[in-house]
C-alpha cells in the first residue's frame, strides 16, 4: 500500500500547486500550503481507504490546511500577475493584457469560487470530485464555477450581457475566455509531465 500511496501523492502534485496557487495567490505561500499538505496525508495515510477518491482526499487536505493557515493569520499577499512560464506559447500583446485582466479580476473572486473555477476549468476536475474535494453539493459546486464564470464575464467586459452590445463584448471574451482555458490546460498538463 505504502508505494501505491506515495506513486499517488507524487502524481497529483502539480494539480495541488495549481489548487494552491489559485486559493494563496502567491507562489511562495502555493509551495508552502502543498509541502504541509503532502506532510498532513503523509502522517494520515492510514486512515486512506483504498479504492476512495485520492485526489478528492488530497485536495481536501489541502483546502483544510489553508482555512487553518488563514484563521491563523487572517491575511494573503496578492501577485499582480500569473508568472509567463505557465503558459506553453507566448502570447502576443493583446493577449497579456487580457491574461493580466482576466489575473486581477480572478484575484477579485471570492475563494471559493476561485478555486472551484481553478479545479473544474484548469485541472479538469469533474463536479462530483470538485464537490467531494471541497465538502459541498455537487449542485454547490456547479453553482460556484457557474457564478465565478458570470462574475469574470461581467468584470471582463464591463458591462451587462443584456444590451446589443454587451452580448458582442461578452462573445469576444467567451472567445478569449476558451483560447485562455485551452492555454491554461496546456499549462497544466505541461506541468504535469514535468
Amino acid at each position: 500500500m505504502s508505494a501505491t500511496f506515495h506513486d499517488q501523492v507524487i502524481a497529483i502534485l502539480p494539480k495541488l500547486r495549481v489548487q494552491a496557487l489559485a486559493l494563496t495567490r502567491n507562489r511562495a505561500a502555493a509551495e508552502d500550503l502543498v509541502q504541509d499538505a503532502v506532510c498532513n496525508a503523509l502522517s494520515a495515510q492510514n486512515s486512506f481507504i483504498p479504492g476512495t477518491n485520492f485526489p478528492a482526499w488530497m485536495h481536501r487536505i489541502l483546502r483544510n490546511r489553508f482555512i487553518s493557515n488563514l484563521r491563523k493569520r487572517r491575511d494573503t499577499t496578492d501577485i499582480d500577475d500569473l508568472p509567463a512560464s505557465a503558459f506553453a506559447t507566448e502570447a502576443p500583446h493583446e493577449d497579456r493584457l487580457a491574461l493580466k485582466d482576466l489575473s486581477k479580476a480572478m484575484n477579485r473572486l471570492p475563494v471559493d469560487q476561485r478555486e472551484a473555477l481553478v479545479m473544474v476549468v484548469v485541472q479538469g476536475m469533474s463536479y462530483e470530485a470538485l464537490a467531494e474535494a471541497t465538502g459541498c453539493a455537487v449542485g454547490t459546486a456547479k453553482s460556484r464555477v457557474f457564478r465565478a464564470r458570470r462574475q469574470l464575464e461581467t468584470w471582463l467586459t464591463g458591462e451587462a450581457p443584456d444590451s446589443a452590445e454587451g452580448r458582442a463584448i461578452a462573445a469576444r471574451a467567451s472567445a478569449l475566455s476558451r483560447s485562455l482555458d485551452a492555454r491554461l490546460a496546456e499549462a497544466a498538463r505541461n506541468e504535469r509531465r514535468a
